[in-house]
């Protein structure tokens, strides 16, 4: 199809590339470019974090998180992290 096309009738094309099509664009006759469904990704190939949440382990709640301040780990001297505050001047 071509670009004049595409351009007036966008969503028609993308709905037949959605549905497993490949459209392939023209521009004075000569192909320039194929617009193909995005496949979807495989539920097996889920990341930890993800089936945590599925698995209910974690939730979000779509919020920002809060995260609370850090624990201080020290029996008295100074922490690390001042150290290098302070090697950094």
């Amino acid at each position: 199809m071509s670009v004049r096309d595409l351009k007036t009738h966008l969503s028609e094309w993308l709905a037949r590339a959605q549905a497993g099509e490949v459209v392939e664009v023209t521009s004075h006759r000569k192909p320039i470019a194929r617009i193909t469904a995005v496949k979807r990704s495989d539920p097996s190939g889920t990341n930890a974090l993800q089936k945590a949440i599925e698995a209910g382990v974690v939730s979000w709640n779509g919020q920002k998180p809060v995260i609370p301040p850090p624990i201080k780990l020290n029996d008295g001297g100074p922490l690390i992290s001042d150290i290098v505050i302070e090697d950094r001047g």
